[in-house]
């Protein structure tokens, strides 16, 4: 059981904090996206087949194929932290369009107000599109962090930690099924915390403006 729970815990690390990372890149390529989208500009083409190439990777030949650039990162291909490296780079380019969506929901007409009134464009981004677009980014966010559980685990086939390696070492290797079962059921709990917090945070921001 020590090692079910030591899994999790590493499972918790590596898919937050490469989700943290992955928000942190994301989100600015989905704004950018977003902003350079009307008009199909250079910019947008140029970003959107960079993200479109991202996102077209199977995640386990990504794996395979970043680790040299893994090495490089954090000295090391294998184990929990070398795993967010892969995980972050999958997840920014999905996470970026998701975000272009949640911000194509928008009403173009709060924009137009905004540009009215003299607003900048990064007091724009500040003060309408991200607030407006907030309760859509949590919930795109939650499903994020749903599909970086799926990679972590999938991760474990290479010398990464987590449930993954647990299931795979411990269980498929050794062909014991109650550590297989385990890992498994632990995982959909996980998912399932994962999706009751990100619609509770919704749920919270809807009420306050009034819509639920």
């Amino acid at each position: 059981m020590s090692l079910l729970l030591s899994a999790l815990v590493d499972t918790f690390y590596m898919v937050f904090t490469s989700a943290f990372f992955a928000a942190l890149i994301g989100l600015p390529i989905g704004i950018i996206l977003f902003i350079t989208a009307k008009g199909q500009t250079l910019t947008y083409r140029i970003l959107g087949t960079i993200v479109n190439i991202g996102r077209s990777f199977p995640f386990a030949i990504l794996l395979i194929a970043l680790i040299p650039f893994t090495r490089f990162i954090v000295g090391t291909s294998l184990g929990t932290t070398a795993s967010i490296v892969p995980l972050s780079v999958a997840a920014a380019p999905f996470f970026a369009r998701l975000v272009e969506s949640s911000l194509q929901g928008i009403s173009p007409s709060l924009i137009e107000a905004a540009t009215v009134m003299g607003s900048t464009p990064m007091q724009i981004i500040r003060k309408v599109l991200i607030p407006e677009a907030l309760p859509s980014l949590i919930n795109n966010f939650t499903v994020t962090l749903i599909n970086l559980v799926g990679y972590s685990a999938m991760a474990g086939l290479v010398g990464g930690g987590g449930l993954g390696a647990v299931a795979i070492q411990y269980g498929y290797l050794r062909f014991n099924a109650a550590i297989m079962f385990w890992t498994v059921f632990l995982l959909i709990l996980l998912v399932q915390l994962i999706q009751w917090l990100g619609n509770k945070w919704t749920q919270s921001l809807l009420k306050k403006r009034g819509l639920l």
